[in-house]
């Protein structure tokens, strides 16, 4: 059963490159200076001072290999404390949370492109969130090939970035599938866009949900 809570939580998923990160700052921008909502802005892993240690594991530990299941719960770890310690709390406040990545991401990266078993993965985000599903989540999509080349411009990369195209081709065929299943939640945008398109289907689709909550 989906939480009822006070304020609105949406989330923005993508593979590398995509420019999620450009397009929450200016989301956070546009409803905070303009329209005058109180916003929080965070991402995972790393939305907490847990998770910036759980980040620095998963992304840039290169001194052994991180098996799929330990990389798995590292995950689970990090967005269960991310829920009950930031989120959760922002949310019953009544306040707008623009979380970079959450559940879908899971499925997608561990489910679809390590190959565990999406139904376990179902349960396993379920009881790390508490039951906390999103009330909207808008989706970046972009050709991988396009996205990798565009994360290479930052001369330094982390173990997804540096994963081979047949793992982010099955990622971004995860991430459709799970937008033609909850097409009311989940907003496919084009990301090969420029910046002010993608930003203008952003706005759109946010303040659409903003209106159907009485925001």
């Amino acid at each position: 059963m989906k939480r009822r809570n006070k304020g609105l939580f949406i989330t923005f998923e993508g593979g590398e490159g995509a420019g999620k990160t450009t397009l929450i700052n200016r989301v956070f921008d546009e409803l905070t200076q303009k329209k005058g909502h109180s916003v929080v802005r965070t991402l995972e892993p790393g939305g907490t001072a847990l998770g910036k240690e759980v980040r620095e594991l998963l992304l840039h530990q290169t001194k052994s290999p991180i098996c799929r299941q330990s990389e798995l719960f590292l995950y689970l770890a990090d967005r269960a404390q991310h829920v009950q310690e930031l989120i959760l709390p922002s949310l019953e406040a009544g306040r707008i949370v623009l979380c970079d990545r959450f559940n879908d991401s899971t499925l997608a990266y561990q489910g679809a492109a390590r190959s565990l078993n999406v139904d376990l993965l179902r349960g396993l985000c379920l009881a790390a969130t508490d039951g906390l599903v999103p009330d909207l989540t808008l989706y970046l999509d972009l050709d991988p090939k396009v996205g990798l080349a565009r994360a290479m411009q930052k001369n330094t990369y982390d173990r997804l970035e540096e994963e081979t195209l047949e793992f982010h081709t099955k990622v971004r065929e995860a991430f459709l599938r799970l937008a033609k299943e909850e097409p009311d939640r989940f907003h496919v945008i084009d990301a090969s866009k420029e910046i002010a398109v993608v930003y203008a289907a952003a706005m759109q689709e946010i303040e659409s949900t903003l209106c159907s909550k009485s925001f």
